[in-house]
């Protein structure tokens, strides 16, 4: 297919077909293709993970990599964020990578700008690129999609990765069953096409793929939960109730991990755990999407050029 998106702003947004392309696109042996390109960087929120590789990934395929500090721009002078892109685009960037901690905020923002924009987490609601790096370590084992098992526990309530991760995998024909406790599961998600269990030991039975959860602690407004030692109890992945899945189950969790709440050790660090798999392949993935956006827009302008040119 011939990619054609400027902006990658969620999972909700495309297609099986565009989902593929960018996993295949992954494959790909990293090539110097974006020098002359600038990307530049903003996250509002904390990231080590998701910022490194998007850092790494640029870098590798030859763009000019800019890190905003967000601390000390002029945001904090009252600057629109709005202005703040496109100050910097009036720069050169060519496209923006953002993590934000307001929900939806890069949709009506991107399509004012001619750069490219890539959302990197937004508030609870969508991680695009952590669900595609999670569908391509799931490739890597499984080779398919359609008929697996997929379990994703946990905080589901403040999880973008959960709801990026949802769309795509449903749309790639997977069976998705989303646990955790009643206060952590959104009450619409009953409309998502997805199972439901409040029950661990229940939903982890037959399954192919379970998707670990951090506790967004930060996100809470009030206390959802009685106490970390109440939810490690009910909710935590450990080796016993790891035992209830398949025997070649796939544990994966998008980090940062907290050991002995959400993930025993023995699991986290145990055969059956592709965690350190899902980081490096990170890297492929958004070398990948960025690849696409600008390597894609670069052919189209030239593309215009030529044909301006002819008809003058």
């Amino acid at each position: 297919m011939i990619w054609k998106r400027k902006d990658l702003l969620g999972i909700e947004d495309i297609t099986q077909e565009e989902i593929e392309h960018i996993l295949a696109e992954a494959q790909k042996t990293p090539e110097p293709v974006l020098v002359g390109k600038s990307v530049a960087l903003l996250f509002f929120e904390p990231s080590t993970r998701t910022h490194t590789s998007f850092d790494l990934a640029a870098k590798r395929l030859g763009a000019t990599v800019t890190g905003v500090p967000i601390a000390q721009s002029s945001v904090q002078k009252g600057e629109s964020f709005l202005d703040t892109l496109k100050t910097l685009e009036a720069m050169g960037v060519n496209l923006f990578v953002v993590r934000h901690g307001e929900s939806g905020i890069l949709h009506p923002v991107a399509p004012q700008l001619q750069a490219s924009v890539i959302n990197a987490g937004d508030g609870a609601h969508e991680h695009p690129t952590q669900a595609l790096l999670d569908f391509y370590t799931i490739l890597q084992h499984k080779g398919k999609f359609k008929g697996l098992k997929v379990v994703i526990v946990g905080d589901i309530l403040h999880s973008r990765v959960a709801r990026s991760n949802v769309w795509g995998l449903l749309r790639l024909g997977a069976q998705v069953t989303l646990c955790g406790p009643a206060t952590l599961v959104p009450k619409e998600a009953s409309e998502w096409g997805v199972e439901v269990s409040y029950n661990l030991e229940k939903a982890l039975q037959g399954a192919d793929v379970i998707n670990v959860l951090r506790l967004q602690l930060e996100r809470q407004k009030e206390s959802l939960i009685p106490s970390l030692a109440e939810y490690a109890k009910l909710y935590g992945l450990d080796a016993q109730n790891l035992s209830l899945a398949k025997p070649d189950c796939l544990v994966l969790h998008p980090g940062p991990m907290n050991r002995g709440v959400e993930i025993s050790s023995e699991v986290a660090d145990g055969s059956q755990s592709a965690i350190l798999e899902q980081v490096k392949n990170g890297v492929a993935i958004r070398m990948a999407v960025l690849r696409l956006l600008l390597s894609s827009r670069s052919k189209n302008e030239e593309s215009r050029g030529r044909l301006k040119k002819a008809k003058a």
